[in-house]
């Protein structure tokens, strides 16, 4: 049951992530990123800062260490001249005091010597840690910067990419039929050609048929003028008009 349990938790969660995912702005996301990004720039930096600290302090001590090895080989040295002088005047108790106090200071000088030896170690540890901090930060900048550089070919890309899909959408609205009631944009162009086809057709036509009539009629009055003329040539010979002559002609004596 709790294996179910936690199979059907990691399907809701993967599944609210993708529609998530799908609903969510990529400018947003892309800033988000960068964001992040340069969030753990920082963090990187005040890692490293902290290692490099760490390796100046041990540096600073083992300056100290060996400055107080120094010191205690000084005072090691000065206290065996002193214990000798005092043998050599016979003051055997100075001469052990001081004795026992050049051991303390021999003591003192192992222990820094070895403190040192200690220090270097670490020192040579933090120097290699600081190295590869620096490389890291260093490495881990140029990265940002190319996220950063990368940022505004990206929003570029989007933007066209955003102005593709309205362009598609568009070109969709119209080559899509929207219901069984509503032709298509090709359907209503074929349509309005059809008719503007047939109105050019038409407007031929009765533009041929005037030309026509204007012909009939100009036909006519050359018609009319000639037998005018031909009338007047008969009155002229003394025949009469055309419709006297067939009228005498059709009653000639036998």
């Amino acid at each position: 049951m709790l294996k179910l349990m936690r199979r059907s938790w990691r399907y809701l969660t993967a599944a609210l992530t993708g529609k998530f995912n799908e609903a969510a702005d990529p400018k947003v996301q892309l800033e988000q990123a960068i964001t992040e990004a340069q969030d753990q720039h920082r963090r990187l930096v005040q890692q490293a800062a902290n290692v490099i600290a760490n390796q100046k302090q041990t540096e600073m001590r083992l300056n100290r260490a060996m400055e107080e090895i120094e010191k205690q080989n000084r005072l090691a040295r000065q206290s065996v001249a002193m214990a000798d002088d005092a043998t050599k005047a016979g003051d055997t108790a100075k001469a052990t005091e001081l004795t026992s106090a050049a051991e303390q200071f021999a003591n003192r000088l192992v222990g820094a010597e070895r403190e040192v030896e200690s220090l270097k170690q670490l020192l040579l540890q933090a120097t290699e840690a600081a190295n590869q901090a620096k490389t890291a930060v260093s490495q881990n900048s140029m990265a940002l910067q190319s996220k950063l550089a990368e940022r505004q070919k990206l929003l570029g890309q989007l933007d066209q990419a955003k102005m593709q899909q309205q362009v598609n959408v568009a070109m969709a609205a119209l080559n899509e039929t929207v219901g069984q009631d509503v032709p298509t944009f090709e359907e209503v162009r074929d349509k309005i050609e059809t008719q503007y086809a047939k109105a050019l057709g038409t407007s031929e036509l009765t533009g041929r048929s005037i030309e026509t009539r204007m012909l009939e009629v100009e036909q006519a009055q050359v018609n009319t003028e000639a037998k005018a003329k031909l009338d007047q040539i008969r009155s002229q010979m003394g025949l009469g008009t055309g419709k006297g002559a067939g009228a005498d002609g059709g009653g000639a004596p036998a």
